[in-house]
């Protein structure tokens, strides 16, 4: 019997300031997959006293969180194991006291790593995780710092640490626990003196898109979603979420709608601080990153992967190998998707991330045939709006998921989705279902030389005289499409070249 070959775990444990996290991963097909994620608020930099002695309750609290961590990571290797800690314990004049006793526990070393070097980390879990082209501008709200970075593909380029965070800020500025005009405002002016330093390096730097990672905007954004609205976060739905929270006296009584109550305590502050972000940055959106300070630190134990720039394209690779999709097939897909793309422009005016969609799309719609054939499509719905996709926001993740769902037989409306314009989802949806049905055959020499005309939403497939009467098979199915289209208020039309 052939021996299995074992894929490595790793563990990466991040000693915030707020939260304790555990993180446990394997690699598989150059991809991690998540096997435990263990999170405890420990709130250790409220612990922190004015003269920064870490008060003796607080560090029992972390002692008590890393005893249970020190289970999990008994079978992991040491040189697979990253510990770090953070700003709260950078600022602790005790932390030694606390370091002592929980090396014990975990017997393993713990690192408090300089602001810099978070900022450095946090930069390679979102490059790692989010996609985006160009400069991205990072921003990740602690507990009691805020990173924030400028880079390119992996290269971090400005790296800052501030020392604003939302439990400092918390028991800075909303100590008495009221959701005062006055507790905002000297909040958010706070952060603004604490920002003002960087803002002409960054502004000068520039950037081409902004994340946000953690927990402070994951929070805005479920809140968001949970109200209707898209996923990128702007001053004005920040704005209206300081008014909405303004409409409580205390934070015992806060109750948005999409915000947990385990955030809650913190959420008054981070909002704060990101407003002043944006005013002071003229930050004009921002979408949340894939991953921040935990995934930066396996990756950087996963040193192999950092060759591979293309986050979405690791992604993609991975799930074809994880799935056995034949990768040929799918590759003759999107490539006949994307011809087809072209063939409507620039009438259809599709961007670029319409294209990306379009290619993954292609790329994957056999995810779910492994599963079942006859529901195929709500498998690779299911798979695709359930696993993590590094390089997919979730509202992509949603509409891939949906026009998978929907990429052979019967054809239904789109439901709304946030990730583009409904037009453009549309667009991706008419061309997969046009490519899966010329590739049927599966071999390229079987393939028609089709082209699309465009007229406004009116397509016109072109293929070559007497090519139907040939193959009735492919006519059958490319008429009942035209059937189907048509009737969704999507006219398409199939003809023979003159």
């Amino acid at each position: 019997m052939e021996s299995c070959v074992v894929s490595p775990l790793y563990a990466a444990i991040d000693l915030g300031s707020n939260s304790f996290h555990m993180w446990i991963v394997r690699e598989v097909a150059g991809s991690v997959h998540t096997l435990a994620k263990i999170k405890r608020k420990v709130r250790l930099a409220a612990g922190l006293n004015s003269q920064n002695v870490l008060s003796q309750e607080a560090m029992q609290r972390g002692w008590e969180c890393l005893a249970m961590f020190a289970e999990r990571l008994q079978d992991i290797p040491a040189e697979r194991i990253r510990i770090v800690g953070t700003a709260a314990l950078r600022t602790a004049v005790n932390a030694d006291d606390f370091l002592s006793r929980a090396t014990d526990i975990l017997n393993h070393p713990i690192e408090i790593i300089p602001g810099e070097e978070e900022a450095r980390i946090i930069y390679q879990g979102v490059a790692h995780t989010s996609g985006g082209q160009g400069k991205r501008l990072v921003v990740d709200i602690g507990g009691a710092s805020t990173e924030v970075i400028i880079g390119e593909g992996f290269d971090a380029r400005a790296l800052t640490s501030l020392q604003i965070g939302c439990v400092t800020w918390l028991e800075g500025y909303f100590k008495d626990r009221h959701l005062s005009a006055e507790n905002f405002s000297s909040a958010i002016q706070a952060a603004k003196d604490a920002i003002a330093p960087i803002v002409e390096p960054y502004c000068d730097l520039g950037w081409d898109h902004c994340v946000g990672a953690s927990g402070t905007v994951q929070a805005l954004q479920e809140i968001m979603l949970a109200q209707g609205m898209d996923e990128l976060i702007t001053l004005a739905k920040l704005k209206r979420l300081q008014r909405q929270a303004m409409q409580y006296e205390r934070l015992e009584d806060l109750d948005i709608e999409g915000l947990t109550l385990e955030r809650a305590l913190v959420f008054p502050s981070g909002l704060s601080i990101l407003i002043a972000l944006f005013e002071t940055l003229g930050i004009q959106t921002m979408t949340l990153a894939g991953g921040a300070l935990r995934e930066g630190m396996v990756y950087d134990m996963m040193s192999q992967q950092m060759c591979q720039d293309d986050v979405r394209c690791r992604t993609l690779n991975s799930l074809q190998v994880r799935y056995q999709i034949d990768t040929h097939h799918a590759a003759t897909v999107a490539d006949t998707a994307l011809a087809l793309l072209d063939d409507c422009q620039p009438v259809w005016q599709s961007d670029i991330q319409a294209r990306s969609l379009l290619q993954a799309s292609a790329l994957l719609h056999e995810i779910g045939t492994g599963i079942g054939f006859k529901q195929s499509g709500d498998h690779a719905a299911y798979l695709i709006q359930h696993l993590d996709l590094p390089g997919f926001t979730r509202a992509q993740k949603h509409l891939l998921g949906e026009v998978l769902r929907r990429y052979r037989d019967n054809l239904t409306s789109l439901p709304e989705q946030h990730a583009m314009p409904a037009i453009q989802a549309v667009h991706i949806l008419r061309l997969l279902r046009l490519a899966v049905i010329l590739c049927h055959r599966r071999d390229s020499q079987h393939q028609p030389p089709a082209h699309l005309t465009v007229d406004d939403n009116q397509l016109t497939l072109v293929v070559p005289q007497a090519w139907l009467a040939a193959n009735p098979l492919t006519n059958a199915e490319l008429q009942q499409e035209a059937h189907r289209q048509t009737d969704l208020g999507w006219p398409l039309q199939i003809s023979e070249a003159s």
